[in-house]
């Protein structure tokens, strides 16, 4: 590398959704997401917790030789999954939402309750493009297709399924 040419960075996805009450559809989803990303080379940020979507999607990466990067409310590592690379403990509960959304370059969306909407909402408010997978019930889903706000412009995109969620995150970004 030439000095001072920079460096292209992998995308970071961030992918949320369920936690405890994470159903085995929104698992299935999780670790096909986790797959598809890895194999295009980006980085999974999630909640960095031992169950639920945060687990199956960090387990799935890992799985396809990828990254993971886990933004965690706690303040100690008892509570990570053995499955992410990069623990960030924030010791800030929920409000590490904001830290997870601001720092994706995307966001995929599997289900979801008040949590996952507020990462969502954070996304929306950092114009990151969102990805809600149609047919996981959750909160984030009834705003497919809708623009929170008309001047802003971020509309949250609906997509069949875990493999087109990540085709649509990938270009998304590249614009």
């Amino acid at each position: 590398m030439v000095i001072g040419e920079r460096m292209k960075r992998k995308p970071l996805i961030a992918v949320v959704g369920h936690g405890l009450h994470a159903n085995e559809n929104h698992i299935k989803a999780a670790e096909r997401v986790g797959k598809e990303i890895a194999k295009k080379d980006g980085i999974v940020i999630c909640g960095g917790r031992p169950y639920g979507i945060m687990d199956a999607v960090a387990r799935s990466v890992k799985k396809e030789g990828g990254i993971t990067v886990g933004i965690l409310p706690e303040t100690d590592h008892s509570k990570t999954s053995k499955y992410v690379d990069i623990p960030i403990l924030t010791g800030m509960g929920f409000a590490r939402n904001q830290i997870l959304a601001f720092s994706c370059d995307a966001m995929i969306v599997i289900g979801g309750g008040v949590g996952a909407l507020t990462e969502v909402a954070y996304a929306y408010v950092y114009s990151k493009p969102i990805i809600v997978i149609s047919g996981m019930e959750g909160l984030p889903a009834k705003f497919i297709g809708k623009y929170m706000n008309e001047k802003k412009k971020v509309k949250i995109i609906g997509a069949k399924n875990a493999k087109e969620a990540v085709e649509l995150a990938f270009k998304l970004i590249e614009k």
